[in-house]
């Protein structure tokens, strides 16, 4: 008998149907203080570029705004779901990012649910925990907020997760999503078939997380035993944190080219191994990920969204060569930018 369904709402509709979701920065002053003006014009930026919701206080949001002495994790919580309330206009998806070890990961989502969240992404490094510890923390969390799944790449901290795992936290019955992010196909594979086994399978919608290769999760059919197709609904990444009304567009592509229209496939599959590309400058591969919160902040300072590059730690910055890799990708892919679009309303969202 399957579980019983979560009480679905309209942003938890949009998630289950399929959205560009780009995980919210950070906006800082030159001294490393909150820049409340620049954070909510972000947050104006996603909205305007017809993303379907953002993630805040997850890994490019920078975990640090957990820290007593930063104390921004409720600010920058807040600011995002004031700013969406008063100017959205539509259902758009407010997802939080919680971490740690039960007791933190249930506290950070009760103040997600007092600020108005739709969901939590709950994070799976919590050092020591078993995968029944990991079950256990979020059947407690999914009892605040719905909760989405998150397999995160061993190179930032992630670890193995058995499929047996991943059919199991699908039947959790508050779980609305998985984010597939190991950066493996093998792994990938292993997740798809997991959640396609579950008894809740047709009630938990899949998102690519996997920001080395975007576009061949989102046109890829799981053919999965003992029923049709599973397809990625969407993305929730860090990627989408930049260029994101071309992001917009690309996932719109996507769908004809699922559809059947043969130059919409063409076209992705031509961007598929650019945004690939895109993906190495902007996330620092070379120089394994140190500089990716980094190269986020340098495609939002070069646009004007942001004043600087700043991170709360200022011994993160971009690697060598990160900038002019930017700059190359920038220059050789003109379909994956979206300057002109900022430009001209950059003055507005900073008003």
């Amino acid at each position: 008998m399957s579980t019983p369904s979560l009480a679905q709402t309209p942003a938890l509709d949009a998630l289950a149907h399929g959205a560009v979701i780009p995980a919210h920065p950070l906006a800082l002053h030159d001294d490393g203080s909150f820049d409340e003006r620049r954070q909510r014009a972000l947050t104006r930026y996603y909205l305007a570029s017809g993303a379907g919701g953002v993630a805040v206080a997850v890994h490019t949001t920078q975990f640090e705004i957990r820290e007593p002495e930063v104390g921004l994790f409720r600010p920058v919580l807040e600011l995002a779901a004031e700013t969406i309330d008063a100017e959205a206009g539509r259902p758009f998806i407010k997802v939080a990012g919680t971490c740690g070890y039960t007791a933190q990961a249930v506290a950070e989502a009760e103040t997600a649910a007092e600020l108005g969240y739709d969901a939590v992404l709950l994070s799976p490094a919590v050092p020591g925990a078993d995968e029944k510890g990991l079950l256990d923390r979020a059947r407690a969390v999914g009892e605040v907020l719905p909760v989405i799944g998150f397999y995160l790449q061993e190179a930032v901290g992630g670890r193995y997760l058995s499929p047996h795992f991943w059919s199991s936290f699908t039947d959790l019955p508050n779980t609305a999503a998985v984010k597939i992010a190991p950066f493996d196909r093998y792994r990938t594979a292993d997740v798809v078939r997991a959640v396609a086994a579950a008894d809740r399978a047709d009630e938990v919608a899949l998102y690519t997380g996997n920001d080395d290769d975007i576009i061949g999760d989102l046109l890829t059919p799981y053919e999965t035993a003992g029923g049709g197709p599973r397809w990625f609904a969407g993305g929730l990444l860090g990627q989408w944190a930049v260029w994101t009304g071309s992001a917009v567009t690309l996932l719109d592509d996507v769908r004809r080219a699922r559809a059947g229209d043969h130059e919409a496939m063409v076209r992705c599959l031509t961007r598929r191994p650019e945004l690939t590309d895109a993906n190495s400058a902007v996330f620092d591969v070379r120089g394994a990920f140190r500089g990716c919160i980094a190269g986020v902040h340098e495609v939002l300072r070069r646009q004007g969204l942001l004043a600087n590059i700043r991170c709360l730690d200022p011994a993160e910055t971009l690697s060598p060569g990160q900038a002019e890799e930017i700059s190359r990708v920038a220059t050789a892919y003109p379909w994956l930018t979206d300057d002109a679009f900022v430009a001209e309303h950059l003055d507005d969202w900073l008003s």
